[in-house]
């Protein structure tokens, strides 16, 4: 799978950067034209983009997915936070502050440190709805609601992406696989076996497999408001289990992405 930079990682290296096809200016197209080509945008700055079709996954390639040191620090320390100041204090107003505080520090040294701040300032806007929620109903569970949701939803998708016979990181690979072809002029038809052809449908049902976790855990510990354990137990689901079935996802795909020649 080829390079491609991730909203939270900042930098790549000069040969990530020579490997990725311009993408044309959308600001002189509308409607459905220009929303194909933010898709496509996307998917090249999808995780699942970071590895060059064919070669083998590193670990300097996970954390470029992941968003570097400061990817990992702005996506955990949040949710840790909030476990904490939770256990140590009882109180709703403080654990769910914590993160909000958290969030507007990382977004204000992305500003210092003249880095774009748009993900930090996404992160900011969903701790933010979380704290929100969580202050409104006097439920500290209710800050793991929208992580719910979002869960549900990317889960929903998936299966709907299957069920109509386009599974998402089969179309995502499409388009990485496109992108390539554009660049060095070969066809756009994937190469390899049918196993090889197969694989995408495979990925798919492991983020499918991911997402149905996740809910089949945090659900029940949602509705029963174990909130130390819920809140633990999201860490543990989040970036560990995200970066285990995006590797496994890299071994799959990494053959499927690479164009015909």
């Amino acid at each position: 799978m080829r390079p491609a930079p991730d909203p939270d990682f900042d930098e790549t290296s000069t040969a990530e950067t020579k490997a990725i096809p311009e993408l044309p200016s959308t600001s002189a197209q509308s409607g459905p034209a220009r929303g194909v080509d933010q898709f496509r945008a996307a998917a090249l700055r999808s995780g699942i983009a970071q590895v060059a079709p064919g070669e083998r996954p590193s670990g300097s390639a996970l954390m470029s997915a992941l968003g570097g040191v400061r990817g990992l620090v702005e996506s955990i320390l949040p949710g840790f936070g909030f476990l904490v100041v939770f256990t140590v204090t009882r109180a709703l107003v403080p654990s769910v502050l914590a993160p909000v505080v958290l969030a507007v520090i990382f977004v204000v040294v992305r500003i210092i440190q003249r880095q774009s701040p748009t993900s930090g300032i996404a992160g900011l806007v969903g701790v933010a709805l979380s704290a929100g929620l969580a202050l409104i109903t006097g439920k500290p569970e209710s800050n793991f609601l929208p992580g719910i949701v979002v869960n549900a939803v990317c889960l929903a998708v998936l299966l709907v992406s299957v069920a109509v016979r386009r599974p998402l990181i089969d179309v995502i690979v499409g388009l990485i696989r496109a992108a390539i072809a554009q660049e060095t002029g070969g066809a756009s038809t994937p190469s390899g076996s049918a196993s090889v052809r197969q694989a995408p449908l495979v990925a798919t049902w492991l983020w499918v497999g991911l997402f149905a976790v996740r809910l089949a855990i945090e659900v029940p510990l949602y509705v029963s408001a174990q909130v130390e354990t819920l809140a633990a137990i999201k860490l543990i689901t989040g970036v560990p289990l995200y970066a285990g079935v995006l590797w496994v996802t890299w071994l799959l795909c990494r053959s499927a992405v690479r164009p015909s020649r």
